[in-house]
């Protein structure tokens, strides 16, 4: 066999291979807050490995940065990460309301051991990190999951 027919063939698989790999679907995110009796919370979504080490920032919901102090676990994993807001901040969520976003994710990740993480807080009230982790798998599409203090339930929908 040639060297050159084997290079060939490597490039050929490979090819084939890393679309494959790097294949992605919209995942809808839905956040529905409690009636909480306070000003609109501060949200930040976030995407953590196997590990629990920062991979990216899905949404923030609030607009200043100075209290992104409060939403304490995503602040200080995604502190180095100089892109982690370009396009994916929105105003804070009012108690009651629903946030729902949409990211791209690889699908890879799924079904991988990475969870969605939310940490939550609200003016003149306790700041709640880890709000909400839920594993990022297949058949946790859909099912609704209770957060602790400001969350009444959050779904994602793999699409």
């Amino acid at each position: 066999m040639s060297t050159r027919f084997l290079l060939t063939t490597v490039a050929a698989a490979c090819a084939l291979a890393l679309p494959a790999m790097a294949q992605s679907r919209p995942v809808t995110l839905s956040t529905t807050l409690k009636n909480y009796g306070g000003d609109g919370a501060y949200l930040a979504v976030y995407l953590t490995d196997a590990k629990g080490a920062y991979v990216r920032t899905l949404w923030v919901a609030g607009g200043k940065a100075k209290y992104y102090k409060h939403l304490a676990d995503w602040n200080r994993l995604s502190a180095g990460d100089a892109k982690r807001l370009n396009g994916v901040t929105g105003a804070s969520v009012g108690a009651g309301r629903t946030l729902k976003v949409t990211a791209e994710l690889a699908d890879a990740l799924i079904d991988a051991g990475y969870e969605i993480r939310i940490d939550a807080a609200a003016e003149d009230m306790r700041d709640s990190p880890a709000e909400i982790r839920v594993p990022l798998t297949a058949t946790g599409a859909g099912k609704p999951q209770a957060g602790k203090q400001y969350i009444q339930s959050f779904t994602y929908q793999l699409q």
